[in-house]
C-alpha cells in the first residue's frame, strides 16, 4: 500500500511539474524530461528504495524536486521577436517606396498585407535618452518588414504570470504542443506597423491606433490590436510602440534647459505625434489618404489620443478621433496625468534615489535598472510644447483639432481593476468615505448596500464611474458646446471571454473575434459585424450609420449612449446623479 501512495504523490508531484513549465512556457524538452525524470524515481523507488530507509526515500523526493528546478532554468522559454505571421514560409508583398528606403512586407491571406517593424524615429538611445525624438535613417537595399519590433522597455512578468491572467482573466488559455518564446523588451522600440488592403488602392482611409497599458506596459502586436479584420473591409491600419513609463514620462528642468523647446515629460507623447508625421508623409505609398487619418486609442491609449486633440503638434495630423474607455476631459483627470510641478518633483526623487547629480548619470544607468520606475512616471503633463495647456482648457476655449468624435465605455470598466480589492456590507462605507470624504454621504444615498452583493456591486459602479465613464460625459458635455459631432456608445455584451470588462469591446470593433472561438456566440458574432461596420464608417466619413445597421444618434444632448449588448439599441446615459457629485469634487466647470 505505501508503494502505490507513494507512486501516486510522484504522478501528482510531476503533473505539478508539467503544469508549471507549460504555464511557464518552457520548451518542450523540459516536459519529456520531467517525465523521464519521474519515471526513474519512480522505478527507483519500486526497486532499490524498496525497503532502505526514509531517509533515502526522501532524498529520492528532494533529488526530483531539484532536477525539476535544473530543468526549468535550463529550459526556459528563449527571447525572440514576434514574427508578422506564424506561416513558416510567408509569401512577400512587392517593393514600397517610402522616404528612408525600399521595404517589402509579408501576405496574411490573398486580401491583408502586414509591414511590422518600420521604424518612425532614430532609437532613443544613450544620447537621446529623454530627448524628442529625431528623424530614422535611411536604410540600404530592401527591408524585410517582417518581423515587430521589441516592447518598449517596462516590467515584465514571468511567463508563467501571463499564461494564469489568460486562464484567469480572459479564459481562452490554449496548451500549447511547440516551443514557445519571450518577446524582447528595450528602449530601441520606436517602430510601426502597417495593415494594408492586398492589391492596388488609392486614397483609402487611414485608422492609426495607439494601445493602452497605463503608460507603463503593452506593445502594438496584441492580438486583439490586430489590423487585419479592418484592412480586409478596405482601411488602412497603423500602430506603434512609444516611448513608457520612465523613459516616456520622466521630468527635470535640467531636460528642459537641454530642450531647444523647453519641453521634459512628454516623450511618449511626442513619438505618437512623430509616428503620426511619419504617417503623414509616407502613407500615401501604401494607397492611404493622408488626409483622411482617424486617430484612434484606447485606455491609456485613448488618453494620449485625449491629449492630442488638443496639442498645437499634432493639429492637421488627423481627421477624426476614437477614444475607448477614457478621456483627459475631467477638469481633474483621475489617471495618466498631472502638472508639470508634480512631474518635476517625481523626477527629482528618482535623481535622488540613484544618487545621480545630473541627468548625464542617470542616462548612464542601464535601461533594466530604470525599468521598475514605470508606476512612478506615467502621467502626461503640460510641457508648454507638445500640449500649452489641460485638455479641459483647450476644449472649453474651442481649441481642438479633430472634426468628430467616437467613443465610450464598459460596462464592467472596474472588474479587472479592483479584484483583489472588493466591497461587502462591512467595508463598503469606509471605502466610499475613504474616497470621496465630504461628498460620501451623497454617494452612499445614491448607491445605499444593504448586503454584500450590493455593496459589491455599487462600488464597482462607482470605481469605475469615477476612474473611466464619467471622463467621457465630460468629454460629451465639451464637445456638445464645441460644435463637434459626438457618438457615445456604452458596451455591455457578456461573453466567456473578458465579457464588458476594461478592453472588452475591442476585438468587436476591430473584428478580431476568432473564428474557431467558442467563447463567443451567435450574438457576439452579429454584435461585432455591427460594430466593426459602424467603426468602418467612422473611419470613413466621421459618420457611423449606414445601411442595415440601427441609427446611432449624435449626442447632442451629452447623454445619449448606443449600447451594445444583448441588443443594439439607443439609450440614456443612467449615472448623471452620481456624475453631478462628480462635478462639484472637481469644480465643474473650471
Amino acid at each position: 500500500m505505501k508503494k502505490v501512495i507513494a507512486i501516486v504523490l510522484y504522478l501528482l508531484l510531476a503533473l505539478l511539474m508539467l503544469a508549471v513549465l507549460e504555464l511557464n512556457q518552457n520548451r518542450v524538452i523540459g516536459s519529456v524530461l520531467i517525465a523521464l525524470c519521474a519515471a526513474g524515481v519512480i522505478v527507483l523507488r519500486l526497486t532499490v528504495l524498496t525497503d532502505r530507509p526514509w531517509y533515502l526515500k526522501l532524498s529520492a523526493v528532494i533529488g526530483f524536486i531539484g532536477s525539476f528546478a535544473a530543468i526549468l532554468f535550463l529550459t526556459w522559454p528563449p527571447t525572440r521577436a514576434v514574427p508578422a505571421t506564424t506561416q513558416k514560409n510567408p509569401s512577400y508583398t512587392r517593393t514600397y517606396s517610402v522616404a528612408q528606403g525600399e521595404l517589402r512586407g509579408v501576405k496574411l491571406s490573398d486580401s491583408v498585407e502586414l509591414f511590422a517593424g518600420i521604424p518612425y524615429a532614430k532609437p532613443p538611445v544613450g544620447e537621446l535618452r529623454w530627448r524628442e525624438p529625431q528623424d530614422p535613417e535611411p536604410w540600404e537595399g530592401v527591408l524585410d518588414a517582417d518581423t515587430f519590433a521589441s516592447m518598449s522597455m517596462q516590467p515584465t512578468n514571468l511567463p508563467i504570470y501571463n499564461s494564469l491572467a489568460q486562464i484567469i482573466g480572459y479564459h481562452d488559455y490554449k496548451i500549447s504542443w511547440s516551443d514557445n518564446y519571450v518577446p524582447p523588451v528595450s528602449e530601441d522600440s520606436l517602430y510601426l506597423n502597417i495593415w494594408r488592403p492586398a492589391g492596388e488602392i488609392n486614397e483609402a482611409p487611414v485608422l492609426v491606433f495607439i494601445h493602452g497599458g497605463s503608460l507603463q506596459t503593452g506593445q502594438p502586436w496584441y492580438a486583439d490590436y490586430s489590423g487585419e479584420g479592418l484592412a480586409r473591409e478596405g482601411v488602412i491600419v497603423v500602430n506603434m510602440g512609444y516611448r513608457l513609463g520612465i523613459f516616456g514620462f520622466f521630468a527635470s528642468n535640467e531636460l528642459i534647459t537641454e530642450s531647444s523647446h523647453g519641453t521634459t515629460g512628454n516623450y511618449g507623447l511626442l513619438d505618437q505625434i512623430k509616428a503620426l508625421e511619419w504617417v503623414r508623409d509616407n502613407i500615401a505609398a501604401f494607397g492611404g489618404d493622408p488626409d483622411n487619418v482617424t486617430l484612434a486609442g484606447e485606455s491609456a491609449g485613448a488618453a494620449c489620443v485625449s491629449a492630442l486633440c488638443t496639442s498645437p503638434l499634432a493639429k492637421g495630423l488627423f481627421r477624426r478621433v476614437i477614444l475607448e474607455s477614457s478621456t483627459l476631459a475631467p477638469v481633474s483627470p483621475p489617471h495618466s496625468f498631472r502638472p508639470l510641478d508634480e512631474a518635476l518633483d517625481a523626477g527629482q526623487k528618482t535623481l535622488d534615489k540613484y544618487g545621480c547629480e545630473d541627468i548625464d548619470a542617470l542616462r548612464d544607468l542601464p535601461a533594466e535598472k530604470l525599468a521598475g520606475e514605470a508606476d512612478t512616471h506615467h502621467h502626461i503633463t503640460v510641457d508648454g510644447y507638445a500640449l500649452t495647456e489641460t485638455p479641459y482648457a483647450a476644449y472649453a476655449a474651442g481649441r481642438f483639432n479633430e472634426a468628430q468624435i467616437l467613443h465610450g465605455y464598459n460596462k464592467s470598466e472596474s472588474a479587472a481593476f479592483i479584484m483583489f480589492d472588493q466591497a461587502n456590507k462591512k467595508n463598503y462605507a469606509g471605502k466610499v468615505n475613504s474616497n470621496f470624504g465630504a461628498y460620501a454621504a451623497d454617494i452612499l444615498s445614491l448607491y445605499p448596500a444593504g448586503d454584500n452583493a450590493a455593496a459589491k456591486t455599487a462600488w464597482a459602479e462607482i470605481w469605475g464611474a469615477r476612474f473611466f465613464d464619467y471622463s467621457h460625459y465630460c468629454l460629451n458635455r465639451l464637445a456638445v458646446a464645441g460644435g463637434i459631432p459626438v457618438y457615445e456608445y456604452y458596451f455591455s455584451k457578456d461573453n466567456g471571454r473578458l465579457g464588458p470588462w476594461h478592453s472588452g469591446e475591442m476585438v468587436y470593433f476591430y473584428g478580431n473575434i476568432p473564428a474557431d472561438s467558442k467563447l463567443y456566440d451567435a450574438r457576439d458574432r452579429e454584435l461585432s459585424a455591427q460594430m466593426t461596420g459602424y467603426f468602418i464608417n467612422f473611419i470613413k466619413t466621421g459618420d457611423p450609420n449606414g445601411a442595415g445597421l440601427p441609427r446611432w444618434e449624435v449626442n447632442a444632448s451629452s447623454v445619449d449612449l448606443m449600447e451594445f449588448g444583448s441588443e443594439t439599441h439607443m439609450i440614456k446615459e443612467r449615472k448623471t446623479a452620481l456624475y453631478e457629485i462628480f462635478d462639484r469634487i472637481d469644480g465643474w466647470p473650471a
